[in-house]
């Protein structure tokens, strides 16, 4: 897989100032973003949020997913610890794409299908995203370690198939509402997701 790095800037936020890194996948042509902060190269485990981009959850505010909040969360605590990475990956609705994604809300709305079943009837995988582009992103900073927000053990093994040690899994619930409850149900028994 390869990427060109592209520019850093400082990214002000209310958890902290960043270093925004912005990558481009010269395979699949796709901008992807590393956001950092602290020192990454102190020896220590690197707290570390693996995020597939959810302009709906992430921008919008939608309650359809955990999305959103979960950026949100793994931004406060690596804010609280001072030092940590988001690896912010452009693959909207699970790889699928926005416009894909408000296809399969469409079939959930007007069909009864969950999360899963939509994706399928679109004629795509369950869940698409890719997390190869993570490597050399991972490798461009010189991070060996991490300390992986998630709840989708699909990202732990990439990473440990990539060569990268996940010295601890943090799992990251938050943001479950009533709107999000089959969503999040769905992701557990069909996904395999950490409850």
């Amino acid at each position: 897989m390869s990427i060109e790095f592209v520019a850093s800037a400082r990214l002000p936020t209310r958890w902290g100032e960043f270093v925004i890194h912005g990558f481009r996948d010269l395979e699949a042509d796709k901008e992807h973003v590393a956001l950092a902060l602290g020192d990454l190269r102190n020896g220590e485990p690197l707290l570390c949020r693996i995020h597939s981009e959810c302009l709906t959850g992430d921008s919008l505010f939608s309650l359809r997913c955990d999305c959103g909040s979960q950026l949100e969360l793994a931004m406060k605590r690596i804010g609280e610890a001072g030092r940590g990475l988001i690896l912010y990956l452009r693959q909207e609705g699970r790889g699928i794409g926005l416009l894909n994604k408000l296809k399969a809300y469409s079939l959930q709305d007007n069909q009864g299908a969950d999360t899963v079943e939509a994706n399928v009837q679109l004629g795509f995988e369950p869940d698409s995203r890719e997390y190869r582009i993570c490597k050399p992103m991972l490798d461009f900073l010189d991070i060996r370690n991490v300390r992986l927000f998630t709840n989708n053990p699909a990202k732990v093994e990439a990473l440990r198939d990539m060569g990268i040690e996940v010295s601890e899994v943090l799992p990251i619930h938050t943001g479950a509402n009533p709107h999000n409850e089959s969503y999040l149900a769905v992701k557990i028994a069909k996904l395999g997701h950490m409850g």
